[in-house]
C-alpha cells in the first residue's frame, strides 16, 4: 500500500508543475512579460520551464527524487513570496499557502524518497541498497 500511495502522491505533486511548465511553453511571451512585471528577469524563463516540466516529470517517474524535490520545494517557496504574497487578495493568499503546502510535500519526498514504484527504487534494488 505504501508503494502505491507514494506513486500517487508523487504524481499528484508533479502534475501542477508539468501542466504549468507546458503552459509556459505555449504562452511563452505572456509569461515572460508577467515575470518581468513582477521584477523577475524574463531570461530566467527557460530555467523555470526546465525545472517545472523536467522536474515534474522526474518526480512523477521517481528519478533523482530527493534532489529535484529540494529544488522544487525551494522554487515553491520562492514563487509564493515573489508572486503570491499579496495577502489583501484572497486568491493570492490561497496560492501562497498552496505553494507552502507543496513545499511541505516535497520535503516529505526528500525525507522518505520516491518509494518502491520509482526509477530511484528500481536503481536501489539493483544496487542492493534500501530505497
Amino acid at each position: 500500500m505504501n508503494a502505491t500511495l507514494s506513486l500517487l502522491g508523487r504524481i499528484g505533486l508533479s502534475l501542477i508543475f508539468i501542466i504549468s511548465g507546458w503552459s509556459k511553453i505555449t504562452g511563452y511571451a505572456g509569461t515572460q512579460q508577467y515575470m518581468e512585471a513582477m521584477g523577475v528577469p524574463g531570461a530566467l524563463l527557460p530555467l523555470v520551464i526546465l525545472l517545472e516540466l523536467g522536474g515534474g516529470l522526474a518526480i512523477a517517474a521517481g528519478l533523482f527524487t530527493r534532489w529535484i524535490a529540494i529544488a522544487l520545494a525551494v522554487f515553491s517557496v520562492a514563487t509564493a513570496v515573489v508572486f503570491h504574497a499579496d495577502f489583501g487578495d484572497a486568491m493570492q493568499a490561497v496560492s501562497f499557502w498552496k505553494n507552502v503546502g507543496m513545499a511541505g510535500g516535497f520535503l516529505l519526498l526528500v525525507a522518505h524518497g520516491a518509494g518502491e514504484f520509482s526509477i530511484d527504487g528500481m536503481r536501489s534494488r539493483r544496487n542492493g541498497q534500501p530505497s
